[in-house]
């Protein structure tokens, strides 16, 4: 049956492609999957010779040679430019006048010829201002001028004409003028800087084989710092006005490490022979793996005080997982969009592989499990759930699906295939994969078929359970117990819904565990492989009848875990009592699944957090349970007057234990300061808005407390959050005291916050103007911060307003700009006049891009969750 769908498969996308061939490409931004397999038909060998002239000004100019080679010149074929001014157009030595369209440049038929074909064009075009093609920021601080390039999903031809999909790889040589105090990265190492008039000209030599979206080039006053420790040469940048909040050590030591580990792991070498990091402004994702030159979020890696264990172990991790993709993504590349997801699962879990087995962060799987986990089985039980492999019919919809199913669930299977497979059968397949397809595009079959070939096992059944089939399964004990002995255990899986009823096999361990003296203790365990609803465990037969189990022991699947009732009543009773971390981690989550079941009442939850918050000693897992107090902070203040007494007692009692345990942790920074987040993020009572004052201007000294420029700005966002006595003129002298990038994003972040009506409709009508001169990440700052949970009152003044302009906001804005839109502005005020409203919506606006609908309908289920967390709370 497989084989005949892949045959089948096979002959539509190839009758696809010769239809596309016949037809003319739809004249809108976007490129169909059906377009880029008729151009990749036809097209082949591809070389690129880019030369640009970047000033500093709003606009640079380029001129792109393109060689290639072309087996049917008998129909136009078309190259990608995005709303550029077109000079000149010279193809195959003859001057023609382009046709273009603002989105592609078509050649007619007349001018190519089978063989090797040379396009030249030369243009200009503005810097982009929203993180993608070839971004412009002007550092507020000196005035200097950084640019950098950003690609993904498609956005090269943003910046150069190019043929934008990623199964047409191609070399690429580049020049580039610039001013002279300006340094230049790209994905190969230059040969030679000339002064020339007004400045500098930079030469690279031609790369490797990269899909466009692999390849980039940066250039700016960076301040750069050079490491030649390793086996490979090390460079890292920055702005200049930020380079003392980078830390070069560690980020050289976790590239080391990294590039050491993947070495041996993969078996085969680094292949692009230096390895430049780049920390960028207004950067959209978190990092960017451009072969040679990967970029890295200013917002996530600057810090003013040294980083927390919390940050490092992050940066190590992210460092780990662009390496990755370097093997994995640049060095072979799926085909289509459809095979983003494999390049970030397999990113996502080689990058915590690396760090747990590379860094000083041995527990990295623990952050895992309570993190990008976890999100993935939330993503997994909303509405528009999906499969991890799932169509992509043009790069409109390339990051529809591009969410904790494609990076977290996706890294899950592969962690609990390495665990089906074995390790080392793992590593060879991957290798194999890694060896066979290097410089070429792959598909999932390829991948796969490679892992399949080492196991000498058939993976046709679990490919399709676990890659293309939705839904998270539910996994729970059900046993007996005579005499003290257990008498029967069969571990019991359950479909998602109806909907998607799939049972997959997995393999697992079950832990028993025994209440004694000294507290919680594993008595058993063994690994079990499962499939279908019922598997009888006999090897469990005999043993002593336990206080808890736990079906997951040590995070292998992923399923979600139901707790027997006696098991439930033990992890509520008894979290102490545990000594492993990762296990207690689980048992926190089940209590916190309850709560998003509206099984186990909030206010019993958050009684949990008080009596065991404070002694926990362990800081991931301390940062996981202040994470979920953050969140049920979130559904209180959502709940609005009907919790407000419940709200006001609890309140205060967290204010006091976080400010409590901040005090006591003075010889621990890094406790110390995930206690003050915390204390941050409960603090409402007018009590603890004035030891936040007071802390700011000196009066209240915690001692170990270092008060840094972020700490002010965190400050000054809760007073102005509520609106503190003078906090809009504390807001205001900060503004003239912090004149950086991230002050004034920091700003704009505490001004928009305040519960002003009038700041409210001010900030509203600067994030509806899609012709704004502020950059996107000041906006999406603004729309970050506009209405906290707790203003549902001030949201709804214009919640009306912004629900009826969904649909043309949706039509007149692009995907970038949506995506943020989406999650930020939909309103929700946790009633069920706002569920019925947002549903109204679903069925009016049939017509929404797809992620735009999907914003609406998970907005409009947690609405109703929280509603239901409401009904389920206990207080009177």
């Amino acid at each position: 049956m497989k084989k005949y769908l892949i045959a089948a498969a096979v002959t539509l996308a190839c009758a696809g492609a010769h239809a596309a061939a016949e037809a003319p490409r739809a004249e809108n931004a976007y490129l169909s999957q059906q377009d880029a397999a008729a151009r990749a038909a036809r097209v082949s060998n591809v070389d690129y010779t880019l030369a640009f002239a970047l000033t500093g000004k709003e606009s640079f100019s380029g001129t792109t040679t393109l060689s290639f080679d072309l087996s049917d010149a008998s129909q136009p074929l078309t190259i990608d430019l995005d709303k550029a001014s077109i000079s000149s157009v010279t193809v195959n030595g003859k001057a023609v006048t382009p046709h273009y369209n603002q989105w592609f440049i078509t050649l007619a038929a007349q001018d190519l010829v089978a063989g090797r074909n040379t396009v030249t064009i030369a243009y200009t075009r503005l810097h982009s201002t929203n993180g993608e093609g070839l971004h412009r920021m002007v550092d507020p601080v000196d005035g200097r001028v950084y640019t950098y390039s950003h690609f993904e999903p498609a956005a090269a031809h943003q910046m150069f004409p190019v043929f934008d999909q990623p199964d047409l790889k191609g070399t690429y040589q580049v020049t580039v003028t610039t001013p002279a105090d300006w340094i230049v990265s790209s994905t190969t190492r230059e040969t030679g800087v000339q002064d020339i008039e007004g400045g500098k000209r930079w030469t690279f030599p031609r790369s490797k084989k990269l899909s466009p979206y692999n390849f980039s080039m940066h250039a700016g006053p960076y301040k750069v710092w050079e490491d030649n420790s390793g086996k490979y040469p090390m460079r890292l940048f920055a702005r200049q006005s930020v380079a003392a909040q980078v830390s070069p050590q560690d980020w050289f030591k976790y590239t080391r490490q990294g590039l050491a580990f993947f070495d041996e792991y993969f078996g085969i070498p680094y292949q692009f022979e230096k390895y430049d990091q780049l920390l960028v402004p207004d950067f959209l994702y978190g990092a960017m793996e451009n072969a040679g030159a990967i970029t890295f979020a200013e917002g996530r890696f600057l810090h003013k005080e040294e980083m927390t264990a919390a940050q490092k172990q992050s940066l190590a991790g992210v460092i780990m997982h662009e390496m990755a993709h370097q093997w994995f993504g640049d060095l072979v590349t799926m085909k289509w969009w459809n095979g983003l997801w494999l390049n970030e699962s397999f990113a996502s879990f080689m990058g915590t592989l690396a760090t747990a087995e590379a860094t000083e962060f041995t527990n990295a799987w623990q952050g895992f499990y309570s993190g990008g986990k976890q999100a993935a089985y939330v993503q997994d039980q909303r509405v528009t759930t999906h499969a991890i492999e799932t169509p992509v019919p043009s790069t409109a919809n390339a990051f529809d699906n591009i969410d904790a199913i494609t990076y977290s669930k996706g890294a899950s299977t592969l962690k609990q295939l390495r665990h089906l497979l074995g390790e080392e059968v793992f590593r060879q397949g991957v290798h194999n994969y890694l060896v066979k397809y290097q410089y070429r595009n792959a598909t999932l079959d390829d991948f796969i078929g490679s892992l399949g070939q080492a196991a000498q096992r058939d993976l046709s059944g679990w490919t399709r359970e676990w890659l293309y089939q939705a839904g998270v399964n539910t996994i729970a004990a059900d046993f007996s117990c005579a005499g003290g002995k257990i008498s029967a255990f069969t571990l019991r899986q359950s479909a998602a819904s109806k909907a998607l009823p799939v049972l997959r096999e997995q393999r697992v361990q079950i832990g028993l565990f025994r209440l004694g003296a000294q507290g919680l203790a594993l008595s058993k365990n063994v690994a079990v492989t499962y499939q279908g609803a019922a598997t009888a465990v006999p090897e469990l037969k005999g043993a002593a009848c336990p206080d808890l189990v736990y079906p997951n022991y040590q995070d292998w699947g992923f399923a979600q875990v139901q707790l027997d009732k006696k098991s439930f009543a033990t992890a509520q009773a008894s979290l102490s009592k545990v000594d492993d971390p990762l296990l207690r981690s689980m048992l926190w989550q089940s209590l916190w699944d309850g709560v998003r079941a509206a099984k186990l009442p909030l206010n019993e939850f958050l009684q949990t957090v008080l009596v065991n918050a404070p002694a926990e000693q362990d800081y991931t897992l301390l940062g996981d349970v202040v994470g979920k107090l953050h969140l049920s902070m979130d559904y209180l203040n959502a709940m609005g007057p009907s919790a407000a007494a419940y709200k006001a007692k609890v309140g205060v009692q967290l204010e006091q234990m976080a400010f409590a345990a901040t005090q006591a942790a003075s010889a621990d920074k890094n406790f110390q300061r995930r206690w003050f987040g915390t204390y941050l993020d409960v603090a409402s009572s007018p009590a603890a808005l004035k030891q936040l004052a007071d802390i700011l201007d000196g009066k209240l000294v915690v001692p170990g407390l270092n008060v840094s420029q972020d700490v002010r700005w965190d400050i000054l966002n809760r007073l102005n959050r509520y609106a503190y006595a003078g906090s809009a003129e504390l807001l205001a002298a900060e503004q003239e005291r912090d004149k950086t990038d991230s002050g004034q994003q920091a700003a704009i972040a505490a001004t928009v916050v305040r519960p002003d009506a009038k700041v409210k409709t001010e900030w509203l009508a600067a994030i509806a103007d899609l012709q704004t001169k502020l950059p996107f990440s000041k906006v999406r700052t603004a729309m970050n911060n506009l209405y906290p949970s707790e203003q549902g009152a001030l949201s709804e003044q214009t919640a009306a307003q912004r629900l009826a302009g969904l649909a043309a906001v949706d039509k007149a804005a692009g995907p970038v700009y949506m995506r943020a839109y989406g999650a930020a502005m939909i309103p929700a005020t946790c009633t069920p006049a706002s569920v019925q409203r947002l549903e109204s919506a679903i069925v009016k606006f049939k017509e929404l891009s797809t992620s735009t609908s999907r914003s609406l309908q998970v907005i409009k289920q947690e609405d109703a969750r929280c509603v239901a967390i409401k009904k389920a709370m206990t207080i009177h």
